[in-house]
């Protein structure tokens, strides 16, 4: 088998912490390296050579999931003509969702990948990339006069236990309640 160019390796990088990112959010960081691999649709020998461990994947892949939220986020603003107050609004309508609720590989990092980064070392690269982008899109929330940390553990405990509950009456209900408790102070 022919080596890869500089290009292609960084293409194919790209693809496993893309691929690492949803099936993270969507599985935990528990999945293995070989069917990270096997769903980026490249063999797992070649994971030594882009990455040191599976722990600068799960960082890298962390920072990666958040990078997607703060895409959306700037999307839901732009889409609104630059309003602020519109784009939070749409993307609170968007987190505490049925459609957000049901796909976790494409939500929020913050939800999908809280129960493991609570079992993540401190010091690990993950860890400190979902406290600082915890930091960050609670600061983002905090609109004027408003609590961006009461609003975020809101959503997130609520699009938790609605994903627990998934199936069941509750599940919608506790998406409601959440969703008026944090667009009721605009």
């Amino acid at each position: 088998m022919g080596r890869v160019s500089q290009v292609q390796a960084q293409e194919n990088r790209q693809r496993v912490v893309a691929t690492a990112a949803r099936m993270f959010r969507e599985q935990g960081t528990g999945v293995s390296v070989v069917d990270v691999m096997k769903a980026a649709g490249l063999t797992h020998g070649g994971f030594y050579k882009q990455f040191a461990s599976k722990d600068a994947l799960v960082g890298e892949a962390t920072a990666r999931a958040f990078a997607e939220l703060e895409g959306r986020r700037t999307q839901a603003v732009a889409a609104h003509g630059g309003q602020y107050d519109a784009g939070r609004q749409a993307l609170i309508d968007w987190y505490l969702s049925t459609g957000h609720r049901d796909d976790a590989a494409d939500g929020c990092a913050a939800a999908g990948l809280a129960v493991d980064m609570a079992r993540e070392a401190g010091d690990s690269a993950a860890h400190r990339v979902y406290v600082d982008s915890v930091g960050e899109f609670a600061e983002w929330l905090a609109g004027e006069g408003e609590d961006g940390l009461v609003c975020l553990a809101t959503m997130v405990g609520a699009l938790l236990l609605a994903r627990a509950t998934h199936g069941s009456p509750l599940s919608d209900e506790i998406l409601r309640a959440a969703h008026e408790a944090v667009s009721e102070s605009d």
